[in-house]
């Protein structure tokens, strides 16, 4: 499937900005099962200063901001061909080590609700996959999806004690569970190609474990799904905070607005 996707983030700030640097992680990875044809990153009101593959073999950038600007536009677009691997993504590369996916982070540190989570799940599966596939159905089923309660601080425990948040609170909560049942896992960041729309708010995020003898398999708890060829993978870390699309730094009094547009539809 040849998909072509479209993300503009637009930040609008309410006082001129002395200084600002973003990092951004918007160009998708090539890798088994999706092959980036093309990819363009565009900016307004910034500049580029860096670019560079970080630790977990994510292509970041560093763009500034200066000159008293009101004004920020970052638009990454192109287009990416895609196989349904049932998830499985393959052998580990890169140069942070296997063991360093087990580490929990302050996002993902388990709690007491955490560990009963885990403790739930029981050891009545086939394999690690079956395993993990309940994981997923385990924490669908106490999570509800439901948007509005939760933020970027939101920590796994939080969520989970709450029984309710998005995406990002689902795969924290699974990269959690995943790394107490021994496995390591990373979080993605990236996009879905959904059926009713091609418009959207924001960009995805799934979990990854990696399995012995199998390699890195995908799980998206929000949709109860290993990935497929709906789906493109642009960052990978151990939580949001090493995938995140963009973050940065602000010098300055201004507030600021963001707006997030994202298209994504079969080319």
């Amino acid at each position: 499937m040849r998909l072509k996707i479209a993300h503009q983030t637009r930040y609008h700030f309410a006082h001129p900005v002395s200084y600002a640097l973003q990092q951004v992680r918007l160009t998708p990875k090539s890798r088994q099962g999706q092959t980036v044809t093309n990819w363009s990153i565009s900016l307004e009101g910034g500049k580029e200063e860096a670019t560079f593959v970080d630790q977990f073999n994510n292509q970041t950038q560093l763009i500034s901001v200066s000159g008293e600007a009101r004004e920020l536009v970052i638009i990454a677009e192109g287009e990416v061909e895609t196989q349904d691997q049932a998830g499985i993504i393959g052998g580990h590369g890169g140069w942070t080590p296997l063991w360093l996916y087990r580490r929990k982070t302050p996002l993902t540190a388990p709690g007491p609700t955490l560990r009963k989570l885990a403790r739930g799940l029981g050891d009545d599966f086939n394999d690690d996959v079956a395993r993990l596939h309940g994981l997923m159905a385990l924490i669908g089923q106490e999570i509800a999806y439901e948007s509005g309660h939760t933020d970027a601080q939101t920590s796994a425990e939080e969520a989970a004690a709450a029984c309710h948040g998005v995406c990002q609170d689902h795969t924290h909560v699974f990269l959690a569970c995943a790394r107490l049942l021994g496995f390591p896992a990373r979080y993605v960041s990236g996009y879905l190609m959904m059926t009713d729309r091609v418009q959207q708010d924001a960009s995805h995020a799934w979990a990854e474990a990696y399995v012995e003898g199998l390699g890195w398999v995908g799980f998206d708890v929000s949709n109860a799904i290993s990935p497929d060829e709906k789906y493109v993978a642009v960052a990978t870390g151990l939580d949001y905070l090493d995938a995140a699309p963009v973050s940065g730094l602000m010098f300055g009094p201004a507030q600021e607005g963001l707006d997030v547009s994202v298209q994504v539809q079969q080319q």
